[in-house]
């Protein structure tokens, strides 16, 4: 059954927020094979003008992704987490994400579609820091399959 459009719109309820440390930094860098030291080494940052390490781009996928888990998990919308796959990611900066940012997540569905039997959901993420200030905002493509045949 293809998911309701009026949920299209639906803005949840900011996230608690999320401290970016330079360890899960590096961490993150190291798993995706990121090298540069400006996420590793805080004087390397610094010589570009941040105050400490900054995250690889992608960083913000696993904060983005865990707020959107409000809405795959909202019982009204009725999406079958079982049958969903990634379908794309998108970011557009205002700022690098920096170890001790304090960051939440504000999940918008941006869009439903029906293709092919498959569900589309787009949910946008708005990311702030604590000052309120908005550092990226994420869009999550999400794609729900749809149900074999008996």
């Amino acid at each position: 059954m293809a998911l309701d459009q009026s949920f299209v719109g639906r803005t949840y309820p900011p996230t608690e927020p999320y401290e970016v440390g330079r360890e899960k930094i590096r961490e993150f860098a190291e798993a995706v094979g990121e090298t540069n030291p400006v996420y590793t080494d805080p004087e390397a940052a610094k010589v570009l003008g941040h105050p400490d390490v900054i995250a690889p781009p992608t960083f913000v996928f696993s904060i983005t992704f865990r707020a959107a888990g409000q809405v795959v998990q909202d019982p009204q919308l009725g999406l079958d987490y079982s049958r969903v796959v990634h379908g794309d990611q998108k970011f557009a900066y205002v700022r690098p994400v920096r170890a001790g940012d304090r960051l939440t997540v504000t999940s918008t569905i941006e869009a439903i579609k029906s293709l092919a039997g498959n569900d589309i959901l787009d949910v946008r993420g708005e990311v702030h820091d604590e000052t309120g200030e908005r550092v990226v905002t994420a869009w999550t493509k999400l794609v729900a399959r749809a149900a074999e045949e008996a």
